[in-house]
């Protein structure tokens, strides 16, 4: 009997070991991880460089209060402030915790230049923004909020892709838009370089802020540091977390220097967010994933793969529908229910993860083996012949 709540459904499998792009079953089974905790162990399981960082500075000091200056968090803030459009960093601890901040963020600009009224954030039905109270209601689908009122205020919703709507829906109250660069829970919808274009210039003519959710897509999944970066757009606010901490829970709120003007002492805090372990480990993490060389591996292989995936889905028409994604962030949306292809996919060992709009999600970690690729594939066909 497990004492643990029913919120999950978990697999009747637990794992006792990992590495690179593998995990290992208590019974002695080795599985090809593609899920890596959804996006989470961006350089895989049991990483060399990882351990070595925790190890050195399990040893020195692991956690310290906010009150007192925290070097390790310095340098990680310097190092993402020299590389990307930010002024400035806030360190949490997960995704859902960034996103909320993010939208405190914004609100908290607004009511600092005298109006306070204009705290709306307009976002996308169904997309996904974490699981806290606001999220979910900032995300706008009936399933997430469900038993968890009175509902939360301050969020409006239009359709992906509904231009005309999304204008209609801004108003004088409307703060800043949020959205997902590259959907994940919602169903690896890629948002276009041209509508993020779009969406820089609408919340400029209308001077609201454009907060960009980055916390699946960011830290090198796409093949660029962050996803919004081939757009060649500037957001205001960009919450981050997954992959930056390479398996260790760090989750972070990006912003210029604009809105950060509203984030005086006392305005906003986190006990463990920022602590000297979580900010070492995100240190070596950017150190890696950051270097041009190693991004550009990611777009090689994931262009290799994902041409690879297409062929499989041009072979087998009447089961793959369409092949979605960008970098190591890919989702085959199917057209039979993916339960039981995931089921299968599991069967010879290969572990992927759902999504919405019955997509099949494929997160390998950004430092896969082609020969690990070709496994994959291998596998998916295997699956897709038997199904």
């Amino acid at each position: 009997m497990s004492f643990l709540t029913k919120n999950y459904r978990r697999k009747k499998i637990a794992f006792i070991r990992g590495k690179g792009s593998f995990l290992f079953s208590t019974k002695g089974e080795k599985y090809l991880d593609f899920v890596q905790g959804i996006a989470v162990n961006s350089l895989g399981h049991a990483n060399p460089k990882l351990i070595k960082t925790l190890r050195n500075q399990s040893k020195k000091i692991w956690h310290v209060s906010n009150a007192f200056i925290i070097p390790e968090g310095e340098r990680l803030a310097k190092k993402i402030a020299q590389n990307t459009f930010a002024d400035y960093v806030m360190f949490q601890n997960s995704g859902a915790e960034a996103t909320e901040a993010a939208i405190k963020v914004a609100r908290r600009y607004f009511y600092s230049i005298g109006k306070p009224k204009k705290n709306r954030i307009l976002c996308i039905k169904n997309s996904f923004h974490g699981r806290t109270i606001a999220a979910i209601y900032a995300s706008g689908s009936k399933k997430m909020t469900e038993g968890f009122g009175p509902k939360v205020l301050g969020f409006d919703h239009f359709k992906f892709g509904d231009h005309k709507s999304l204008k209609k829906k801004i108003t004088k109250n409307t703060a800043a838009i949020m959205v997902e660069t590259i959907m994940g829970e919602g169903g690896i919808k890629v948002i276009p370089d041209w509508c993020l274009k779009g969406l820089r210039k609408l919340c400029n003519k209308k001077k609201i802020l454009l907060i960009l959710d980055e916390v699946q897509c960011g830290i090198g999944r796409s093949g660029d540091f962050f996803a919004f970066e081939k757009s060649k757009v500037k957001p205001d606010i960009v919450p981050i977390a997954k992959g930056i901490g390479g398996g260790f829970p760090i989750g972070a709120v990006l912003m210029n220097k604009k809105v950060a003007s509203g984030m005086i002492a006392g305005t906003h805090g986190s006990t463990f967010g920022g602590n000297p372990l979580a900010m070492q480990i995100g240190n070596t993490v950017f150190d890696i994933i950051s270097k041009k060389s190693f991004l550009n591996n990611v777009k090689k292989n994931s262009k290799y793969f994902l041409a690879q995936l297409n062929n499989i889905q041009k072979k087998y028409p009447n089961i793959i529908k369409e092949v979605r994604g960008r970098g190591f962030l890919i989702g085959l949306q199917l057209y039979k229910d993916q339960t039981k292809f995931i089921k299968k996919l599991m069967d010879y060992k290969m572990l992927t993860i759902r999504a919405a709009e019955n997509v099949v999600r494929i997160l390998p970690p950004l430092n896969v083996k082609k020969t690990e690729l070709d496994m994959a594939l291998k596998i998916l066909n295997k699956v897709c012949s038997s199904y």
